[in-house]
C-alpha cells in the first residue's frame, strides 16, 4: 500500500456516515488519507470543468449546436494508437452490469459473461450504507471469498471461473456528502475510485488481472484528461506500475460523441475502449436542446438504435475505436425474463437477439446485458458473427458521419401511452431509488437512473412546448400530466396495499417528479435533487 511519506493531505477526511467495524476497515486511516489526497489535488479542476459544462450549455441554449472541435483537428488527423489490452479483457463479447449488492455481484460474476461491470453509479442508490457495503463486497469478490445466504437458507458462492471485474464510479457531477475535506463534500468519483483502487489494485495485479474501470458521464476530452492525471498520480502514490489501471469510457453524452478521438487520445496510456451508453445519450440529447421546441423527441419507445442519429453515433464509435486500436462495446439490453408468460418472453428475447445481431454485424466487439438470463442469447449472437476475440480489423474506412448525422431528428409521434409510460417509469423508479435500490424492474425491464432521466426530461419538454401535442391533437398540459401522475399513484396503491404503500417513498417520489417536470428550469441531473432525500 501507499506509504505515509507519500500521502500527506493538508487536512484529514471528515466522515459523517455511521462506522461499523467493517466500515472502519474500508475507511482505514491510510485509505482515508489517500482519498483525501485525491480530493485535495483534483477537486478544483473538477469544479472548473463542471463550470465549463454550464457555459457550454448556455451556448446551446442560445442556439449554438454541438460540432467537432476545430482546435483538435490535428489529433483526429494524426496516426496514433491506444495502449495494449490486458489478457483478461481481450474477449469482451458479452458484459453484464448491475449494482454492488452482495448477491448480485456473485450472480453476475457467475453468469457466463466475459465481464461484469459493478456499478456504483446509475444502478446504485448512493446511501452511505449501500456505498460502503458495496466497497466491502467488491473487496471480498476480488479476494474470492464473497458469499451470501438468503433468508430461506440458500447459499451463493463464486464458481471456479468468473467474469472479469470492472467498476463504474460515480460521475464527475456527483458528490459524497458523508465525506468532507475542509468541510466541503468531495467528488464522489474520487471517493469511489480511490477506495476501490487502494484496497484492490495490487491484489488484482498479483492475480494476473488489474484495476479496471468504466468512466461515466464525461462531456469533453478535458474531463478525460483529468481522469488521466488521477490515474497517473494514483499509480505513483500506491506504487502500482505505470499503465496498470485500464478504463473504458461510456460515450453517453452528446458533446462527448463529437470528441471520441480526443477522449481516447487523452487517456491513451490507460484506455482500452468506448461504450455506447445509449439511454443516457438520449437524455443528453434532450438536455442539450432543452430550450428548443424544434428538437422535441417522440415517444421514448420510438427512439431506438435504428433511428438515424442513434445508429450514426454507434457506427462512428466503432470506426473511431477501431482506427485507434480500442474496443467498441455496444449498448444495454434491459429486458428481464418473463417467467409467467412464455409468449411475451419469446417476443422479448427476439428483440434482444435482433439488437445484438445489429451490433455484431455493425462491428462492435461486445455488448451489454442487464440480467444473467440474457447472457446465453447475446453470446450465441456474438459467437455466430464474431468468431475471434474482437473485430478490430473492421475499420469502417468508407464510413462518413457528419454533425448533421448526429443531430438528425427522428420521426415519430407522442402518444398518450408514451406520456403515461414516462410517468409510470419516473414515479416507480424514483420511489425505489429513494428506498435505496438503484436497479429496478419495471414492466419487465431492468431500469436505472438513465430511464428516469429520459422520462422526466421528455415530460418537462412536452408540458412546456405547445407543438409537443399528442397524436390525436391534444395539448400536453400541466394539468394532464398531474392527472396521469395521480392515476399512476392510485395504481401503485392498489398494487402495494395500504400497509406497504404507507411504508414506501411514493409520496416523496410524487413530490420530486412533479417538481422536476413542472419547474421553470430544467434540472441538470435528477440525482442532484434526489440525493438530498437520502
Amino acid at each position: 500500500m501507499a506509504t505515509a511519506e507519500k500521502i500527506t493531505p493538508a487536512s484529514g477526511l471528515e466522515i459523517s456516515g455511521s462506522l461499523t467495524p467493517a466500515f472502519e476497515d474500508i475507511l482505514s486511516d491510510a485509505a482515508k488519507a489517500f482519498v483525501a489526497e485525491l480530493a485535495e489535488r483534483f477537486t478544483l479542476r473538477r469544479d472548473e470543468l463542471l463550470a465549463r459544462r454550464k457555459a457550454r450549455q448556455a451556448r446551446f441554449d442560445a442556439g449554438e449546436k454541438p460540432d467537432f472541435l476545430a482546435e483538435t483537428t490535428a489529433i483526429r488527423a494524426a496516426d496514433w494508437q491506444v495502449t495494449s489490452v490486458p489478457a483478461d479483457l481481450m474477449d469482451r463479447r458479452v458484459e453484464i452490469t448491475g449494482p454492488v449488492d452482495r448477491k448480485m455481484i456473485i450472480n453476475a460474476l457467475n453468469s457466463g459473461a466475459r465481464v461484469f461491470m459493478a456499478d456504483l453509479e446509475d444502478a446504485h442508490s448512493p446511501t452511505w450504507e449501500a456505498t460502503i457495503q458495496g466497497q466491502i463486497n467488491l473487496r471480498d469478490a476480488v479476494e474470492g471469498k464473497i458469499e451470501f445466504t438468503n433468508p430461506r437458507g440458500k447459499r451463493y458462492v463464486l464458481n471456479d471461473k468468473v467474469a472479469t471485474l470492472m467498476v463504474r464510479p460515480r460521475g464527475w457531477h456527483l458528490e459524497e456528502k458523508h465525506a468532507c475535506l475542509n468541510h466541503h463534500p468531495i467528488p464522489a468519483a474520487l471517493f469511489d475510485f480511490g477506495l476501490y483502487l487502494f484496497h484492490n489494485g495490487k491484489r488484482l495485479l498479483s492475480r494476473d488481472s488489474g484495476p479496471y474501470f468504466y468512466l461515466p458521464k464525461m462531456e469533453s476530452h478535458l474531463e478525460a484528461r483529468l481522469w488521466n492525471d488521477v490515474f497517473r498520480f494514483s499509480e505513483e502514490m500506491l506504487d502500482i506500475p505505470r499503465g496498470s489501471i485500464k478504463a473504458t469510457v461510456l460515450i453517453e453524452t452528446l458533446p462527448a460523441a463529437f470528441e471520441m478521438d480526443e477522449i481516447l487520445y487523452e487517456l491513451r496510456d490507460y484506455i482500452i475502449g468506448l461504450n455506447c451508453g445509449r439511454w443516457d445519450y438520449i437524455f443528453s440529447f434532450i438536455k442539450c436542446f432543452q430550450l428548443h421546441a424544434e428538437n422535441v423527441l417522440p415517444d421514448r419507445a420510438m427512439v431506438t438504435m435504428t433511428t438515424h442519429f442513434m445508429h450514426s453515433y454507434s457506427r462512428l464509435l466503432i470506426k473511431t475505436c477501431h482506427h485507434r486500436g480500442a474496443y467498441a462495446i455496444g449498448g444495454m439490453a434491459a429486458q428481464i425474463p418473463i417467467k409467467d408468460d412464455p409468449e411475451a418472453n419469446a417476443i422479448a428475447l427476439e428483440k434482444v437477439r435482433k439488437d445484438k445481431e445489429r451490433e455484431a454485424r455493425d462491428g462492435h466487439d461486445g455488448t451489454w446485458v442487464a440480467h444473467p438470463g440474457l447472457v446465453p442469447v447475446a453470446l450465441e449472437v456474438f459467437d455466430q458473427f464474431m468468431p475471434g476475440p474482437n473485430q478490430l480489423e473492421r475499420t469502417l474506412d468508407d464510413l462518413e458521419v457528419t454533425a448533421d448525422d448526429l443531430l438528425a431528428m427522428p420521426a415519430g409521434e407522442i402518444t398518450e401511452n408514451g406520456v403515461r409510460s414516462n410517468v409510470s417509469a419516473g414515479l416507480r423508479y424514483l420511489a425505489t431509488w429513494l428506498d435505496g435500490h438503484g436497479a429496478v424492474p419495471i414492466h419487465h425491464l431492468m431500469e436505472d437512473v438513465a430511464t428516469a432521466e429520459i422520462a422526466r426530461s421528455q415530460l418537462w419538454q412536452w408540458v412546456r412546448y405547445p407543438n409537443a401535442r399528442l397524436s390525436d391533437g391534444r395539448e400536453i398540459t400541466a394539468e394532464f400530466f398531474k392527472s396521469c401522475l395521480m392515476e399512476e399513484l392510485e395504481l401503485v396503491k392498489h398494487e402495494l396495499g395500504e400497509a406497504a404503500y404507507a411504508d414506501s417513498n411514493f409520496e416523496h417520489a410524487v413530490e420530486l417528479l412533479r417538481r422536476l417536470v413542472l419547474s421553470e428550469d430544467f434540472a441538470e441531473f435528477l440525482t442532484l435533487d434526489a440525493y438530498t432525500y437520502l
